[in-house]
């Protein structure tokens, strides 16, 4: 089977000497469409950018397909929140696209028109060709998600992070999301989102994480989203005990 496409030890993450996750252990199956699922607060947002490198751990390790996630960025994709991301910046919906390219290009060498066919492609795979000269500030809130999906979809990566990306989203824009990660699926691509509406759960996703700063439970759809396990995972913030929390060594921020 060779080894799994993420794979978390012992994660924990603080913000101010407070646990935002704690000895966090997850091995992602290969293939198959993953949510991360808890409250508002769990780490959910901070698991993700942890693996990504993108907010410091107190301790574990991160390994994607068997080696340092910083060895093995290329075959990383990441669709962030659209909060996250300063829309003003005067760059078009292609040249958003393009830099997905970049770890097939390089830095600071020229966009070939081979890669921008690439990014073109990847736009008209979420319906957004036709605005591919917009300045991405100009387009409605689920056009940009359209857009940041396209960039990761021209990383053509083999490990997906995605941070809630039906959120606030509309109809059409949630179906083009959708069908991407069936895409995905289908060509044996891992894909990991954060995802809050748990009435859809069954119906986008195969494998559940449930997340409350510890794992609560993971494994198949119909496994960990019982009742049970989800009012555990939402009935309460389990955190560590205080000797435990005067242990830690660093703050993140």
């Amino acid at each position: 089977m060779g080894p799994p496409p993420l794979d978390i030890r012992g994660l924990t993450v603080a913000y101010h000497r407070r646990p935002v996750l704690w000895n966090v252990d997850y091995a992602a199956p290969p293939g198959g469409l993953i949510a991360v699922v808890g409250p508002n607060g769990a780490g959910k947002s901070t698991l993700i950018k942890a693996c990504l490198g993108l907010v410091p751990s107190v301790s574990g390790t991160v390994e994607v397909f068997g080696r340092p996630i910083g060895r093995q960025r290329r075959l990383i994709g990441y669709v962030p929140q659209r909060e996250s991301v300063d829309w003003d910046f005067p760059v078009s919906a292609l040249d958003v696209v393009a830099m997905g390219r970049y770890g097939k290009i390089g830095w600071f060498r020229p966009v070939t028109r081979a890669h921008k066919e690439a990014a073109l492609h990847a736009l008209e795979r979420v319906g957004m060709a036709d605005f591919a000269k917009r300045q991405i500030g100009q387009l409605s809130g689920g056009q940009q998600q359209r857009v940041f999906l396209a960039r990761a979809l021209a990383q053509e990566a083999q490990l997906y992070f995605m941070d809630e990306p039906f959120a606030g989203v509309d109809a059409a824009t949630e179906r083009a999301v959708l069908q991407v990660l069936r895409d995905l699926d289908a060509a044996g691509r891992t894909v990991i989102c954060v995802h809050h509406d748990l009435q859809t759960v069954s119906d986008y996703f195969d494998h559940a994480l449930l997340l409350n700063t510890r794992v609560v439970a993971q494994g198949p759809v119909a496994r960990v989203m019982t009742p049970d396990l989800l009012s555990r995972t939402y009935g309460g913030r389990p955190m560590p005990a205080p000797a435990a929390l005067g242990a830690l060594g660093a703050e993140a921020s």
